[in-house]
């Protein structure tokens, strides 16, 4: 449905949510979770499951995700699936838009109706537009910034939320790991959850890892504890000096939202000195594009990012072809690196970069999550990558 600004409602389904696009084009729908009206870029979601993860992961501050699948909300939300580490931060992403109404959660780990979820959380949702006629619209002319807006009485001021949409500077050259950092450092022993046994802990790690927190996700750092390392957590501007003191067998890079040259400002100083103490380093998302940076390569805005979980990835060490999750809206730019950078990892959708090694050295990341499980389990192999050159590097 699209309504202009003079025209009424609909009489017999009175809208109760808007989406307001940059452009001035307005989509009506049906409003649930919290109320009210947030700022973002819109971006989409092909992933059919998980939204629960989706919807806490931290790198999508700054973002309203639109679902392709269109039955979202159907098993339900529980405690375990939430990715946020830094409680309290701002939620992951700011709004939600579905094709169809939650339905009641039918799973036996069901908790709480999504709709209740979103109403706790403080996130805005929308349901009944055409989510793939929008995600057309997003693939042909990109990730356009918009306000999406939910009121019970259907009341909107329309020209202050299409001024809103249309003055948010958007993503780039913006910093948001401010908002989803932890505030202090701390350890993390929890490893990962295994069928009805629940989560374990890692009670006789092997390395000391130190995770730069630029946004990181709980199932990062369990997938760590499972292979053998306690993490040490700490806020995104922790100097190098500070990180060295801790006298880490490994640094981590993590995932987070943004403009990774906003953030590579402070962060890039720091990884730099980190490579050159021959520390092995492992970046995940946002901490692969900043080690890009931090090696001389440049970042790009894509133009409609990668968001889902069907996405396939190809070794180019091994031809292995893996099914990976992703979430960015950002990319290293495969024709800046420089040499002594190799590239690892190709998306075969549009050949962009997803990883990369230093030659020489024990240090790579990569662009999508491996903590996932779409493949199922096809990339979980990275973490014990790292752990291996942990293990070299102490033994020499």
């Amino acid at each position: 449905m699209t309504q202009s600004e003079n025209d009424p409602a609909w009489p017999d389904h009175k809208p109760t949510a808007l989406l307001v696009l940059a452009d001035g084009t307005v989509l009506e729908g049906f409003g649930l979770g919290a109320e009210g009206h947030a700022v973002g870029e819109v971006c989409f979601n092909t992933a059919m499951t998980g939204y629960e993860e989706i919807l806490t992961d931290p790198s999508y501050a700054g973002q309203l995700i639109t679902f392709t699948f269109p039955h979202i909300g159907n098993v339900g939300t529980n405690e375990e699936d939430i990715e946020t580490v830094n409680m309290a931060a701002t939620p992951g992403a700011r709004g939600v838009i579905l094709r169809t109404a939650i339905t009641d959660p039918s799973n036996y780990r069901a908790t709480r109706h999504l709709d209740q979820w979103l109403k706790a959380r403080g996130i805005i949702g929308l349901s009944g537009i055409d989510t793939r006629a929008l995600t057309a619209l997003i693939r042909t002319k990109g990730m356009p910034n918009a306000v999406i807006a939910h009121a019970k009485d259907g009341e909107f001021d329309l020209h202050g939320l299409k001024e809103e949409a249309r003055e948010w500077p958007g993503l780039e050259g913006m910093d948001l790991v401010p908002m989803v950092t932890s505030g202090q450092r701390f350890t993390w022993d929890e490893t990962p959850w295994e069928w009805n046994k629940g989560f374990g802990h890692q009670d006789n790690p092997a390395f000391n890892v130190v995770a730069i927190d630029y946004g990181i996700k709980r199932n990062i750092l369990r997938l760590l504890a499972g292979v053998g390392c306690k993490v040490t957590v700490v806020p995104a501007t922790t100097s190098a000096d500070d990180i060295l003191a801790m006298k880490p067998d490994g640094v981590f890079l993590s995932n987070g939202p943004g403009d990774p040259a906003a953030t590579g400002k402070y962060a890039v100083p720091v990884i730099q000195q980190v490579i050159k103490s021959g520390t092995p380093t492992f970046g995940i998302c946002l901490g692969h594009q900043m080690l890009g940076l931090a090696v001389g390569a440049k970042t790009k805005k894509m133009h409609q990012g990668h968001h889902g979980a069907n996405h396939p990835v190809k070794d180019e060490t091994t031809g292995k072809v893996e099914i990976t999750s992703m979430n960015h809206g950002f990319a290293v730019d495969e024709k800046t690196l420089p040499k002594g950078a190799t590239q690892t990892h190709v998306s075969l959708f549009d050949g962009s970069n997803c990883g990369i090694q230093l030659d020489g050295k024990p240090v790579f990341s990569v662009q999508y999550h491996p903590e996932a499980s779409p493949g199922p389990r096809d990339s979980h192999y990275l973490f014990q990558r790292f752990a291996d050159l942990m293990r070299e590097r102490k033994r020499a």
